[in-house]
Formats: structure tokens, C-alpha cells, sequence
């Protein structure tokens, strides 16, 4: 008789085989640009640590003081007994950054994507997603249960076309994209496909997870293309350049009150605790008050990665801080990730299905924290390893 879960262990099997079966490797300190882990301590390439915060003594006297007025936990989802001071507070600091009438604080940037994207499109109506859009973009999409059309990546024109060809099928109309598209580090033409979502009336959505602290003066990509207080709903997160946790959507003040009544994350699950919420709230206030972390960041990913360009790696076609180095095959990626580790660089390889198959990659994340003596030890590791499996 077959067992019932063999399945399961002929499908590890095969990702074994193919080189894409995850292995994650355990920190074992806190993230910053050096780290230990798996016992070893090694130049972090890995964590979107942008800025640098995750580990700044401001944002953990921050969380400390929240436990000792608040405790560990609200205990509660927010609309029933979880939602504190802090989490109002952290709201309007949000929706001050980014110049919008206000904002909503969730679990995560996943959650914040199906907390938004349901309640505003349902079966009657469609969503224009580009074709590269985030995971949790799709699956927020799919809760929707909406018509998905897909434009091509960064296209405003394809995204004209299915918008011309489509709208005047349904009740209404989303166009929803990544702002920074975290594997490969391009950047949406957010201002171009603005313009076309409004001619056709078509509401509009950017996930702005890796473009806040980053892009326009660290404000995101709305700011960066100055588009405040136009984009009908901006989504973000404060675990990448903000170094801590939690989702947030920002945008026009009627949006905002509607997912308070309707998302599902925010109305069932439990509030974030005091000590990440008064972290955020110090991470904000650094990135206002210290624009020199965003000059930093930038600073060091130019370095990084004219310094790849000369050694003669692909880096695709990033825009900004994200450095894809190209290498094809997953076995490949692995191999490469597991020799830099043994040269003391801790950078992950990335396969399907996080990147499209024979797309597999090495992704450093540049960050403030990085000197540039760090950058210029990655450089000469890649260089050995590089030449060692043949790559350059």
C-alpha cells in the first residue's frame, strides 16, 4: 500500500535533485553588516537592512520602553480590544511621511496587500497587475477573485493596451505594481502608468516595500516621482528599510476608513505588539532626521556596483540599492552562495519559484551599515569565486 505522504518525499527528492530545495541557514546574532551565523561570522549580503536600523540603539531603547507602559502584547485583534495608543500614534506618523490623509498599521506587507486588495475589487471587477509583481501582490489578487489581467513588466503601453481592451467589461478597475521589484532591482515608470490608469478611471496601487527609505529622499517611490496625494493607495512595510516589522497602507483618507471596516488581517488577527510599534515610530524619526543614511546606502551601492561591472558580472538591470548578480542555473546559484560563505560573505542564492527557472541569482543587498572596506572584502570573494567556477 502507498504511503500517503509519499508524495511529499518524492517532491523534496526532486528539489534536492534540481538544486532547489531552500536551506536556511540560522542568524545568531543581530542583523547589522556583520553577523554570525551557523556559527560563523560573515559579511551580511542578505538582509534588507537598508539603512542600517535594525540593530540602532534608539530603536531598541524605543521597544524596551514600550514593554515596561504597555507590556508584551494588545492580546487582542484591534477592533476588539488590541488596538493601543501606540498603534494611533504610529498611524499618523505614517501617514505624515508619506503626505497622505492617513494610514493603517497591519502585521506585514503580506497582510497588507490581501488586507487591501480584496475589499476594493471583487468578482464583478479586474485587476491590471504587472507580470513581475511580488508574491503577496498575486495572492492578494487571488483573494480578490477579481479578473487578473497581466501587462508586461514595466510597460505603460501593454498596460494601456489590456486596460483599452478590458475596463469596459467590468464594474471597476484596479491597476496594482510593485514600486522597486526586490529581485531584480528596477524600478516602475509609476508616473507613466499613473497617466494611464487615470484616462481610463482605473484605481491605483504600488507596493512601495523596497522603495521606501530608499527612493525620494527615502519618502518612496510616490515621492520620488511626486506623486503625492495622487496615487490612490500606497502600500509599505517596516521590516526592510525601517529594520523592524509590520505592513501599512497609506493613501486618501475614504480608502483608508473602508479597509478599516473590510480587511480581513486587520479585523482577525492580533494587533502588533507595543515594542515593534514604538520601534517603527523610532525608525521613522531616524530616516526624517538623518538623511545621511539614505546618501550612505546609496553611496555604497554605486561602489558595489560599478565594483561588479569591472569584474565583469551581470547585474541585470538595477536601479538601486538591490544587486542581482546573474547566474542561470539554480545548482550554479548554490554553489557559488555556499563558496562565498566558506570565504566569509553570507549572501543567499535565489531560485524558482522566487525567481523565474534558469533566472537563478545571488542578490546582495547593499545597506548604510556596510563601510567601504566591507564592500571592497565582498568584491575581492565574488572576484575568487567567480573565476573559480568559471562565471567571469
Amino acid at each position: 500500500m502507498t504511503d500517503k505522504l509519499d508524495f511529499i518525499r518524492e517532491d523534496v527528492e526532486s528539489l534536492k535533485e534540481s538544486g532547489l530545495l531552500i536551506n536556511v541557514r540560522t542568524m545568531e546574532s543581530a542583523a547589522d553588516a556583520w553577523m554570525v551565523v551557523d556559527g560563523r561570522r560573515v559579511l551580511n549580503f542578505c538582509t534588507n537592512n537598508y539603512l542600517g536600523l535594525a540593530n540602532h540603539p534608539k530603536m531598541k531603547e524605543a521597544a524596551k520602553r514600550a514593554i515596561d507602559e504597555w507590556g508584551v502584547g494588545p492580546a487582542a485583534v484591534r477592533t476588539i480590544a488590541g488596538t493601543q495608543g501606540l498603534h494611533l500614534q504610529l498611524e499618523r506618523k505614517l501617514a505624515e511621511f508619506k503626505g497622505v490623509e492617513d494610514a493603517l498599521y497591519v502585521q506585514s506587507g503580506l497582510c497588507a496587500n490581501q488586507a487591501a486588495i480584496p475589499p476594493l475589487v471583487g468578482r464583478e471587477d479586474v485587476i491590471f497587475s504587472d507580470r513581475l509583481n511580488h508574491a503577496s501582490i498575486i495572492d492578494g489578487c487571488r483573494l480578490a477573485r477579481s479578473k487578473i489581467v497581466v501587462y508586461e513588466h514595466c510597460d505603460p503601453v501593454d498596460a494601456e493596451r489590456v486596460i483599452k481592451e478590458n475596463i469596459g467589461n467590468y464594474r471597476r478597475g484596479l491597476l496594482v505594481t510593485d514600486g522597486v521589484f526586490s529581485m531584480d532591482g528596477d524600478v516602475a515608470p509609476l508616473d507613466k502608468l499613473y497617466e494611464v490608469a487615470e484616462r481610463y478611471g482605473v484605481m491605483t496601487m504600488v507596493d512601495d516595500a523596497h522603495g521606501e527609505g530608499v527612493l525620494g529622499r527615502g519618502k518612496g517611490i510616490v515621492a520620488h516621482f511626486g506623486l503625492h496625494g495622487r496615487f490612490d493607495l500606497e502600500m509599505g512595510t517596516l521590516s526592510k528599510a525601517f529594520g523592524v516589522v509590520g505592513g501599512s497602507l497609506a493613501g486618501k483618507k475614504i480608502i483608508i476608513d473602508y479597509l478599516r471596516q473590510k480587511a480581513r488581517p486587520f479585523l482577525f488577527s492580533s494587533a502588533v505588539t507595543p515594542a515593534d510599534t514604538a520601534a517603527c515610530l523610532a525608525a521613522i524619526e531616524l530616516v526624517e532626521e538623518s538623511p545621511e543614511l539614505v546618501d550612505k546606502l546609496w553611496e555604497n551601492a554605486e561602489y558595489f556596483k560599478a565594483g561588479m561591472k569591472d569584474l565583469g558580472f551581470d547585474t541585470g538591470k538595477t536601479e538601486t540599492p538591490i544587486v542581482p548578480v546573474m547566474l542561470g542555473e539554480a545548482v550554479l546559484a548554490k554553489t557559488f552562495s555556499r563558496r562565498l560563505f566558506e570565504e566569509g560573505i553570507f549572501a543567499m542564492a535565489l531560485g524558482f519559484p522566487t525567481v523565474p527557472r534558469g533566472k537563478a541569482r545571488i542578490r546582495v543587498m547593499n545597506t548604510a551599515a556596510h563601510s567601504r572596506e566591507d564592500l571592497d572584502i565582498g568584491l575581492v570573494a565574488f572576484e575568487k569565486v567567480g573565476k573559480e567556477l568559471g562565471v567571469i
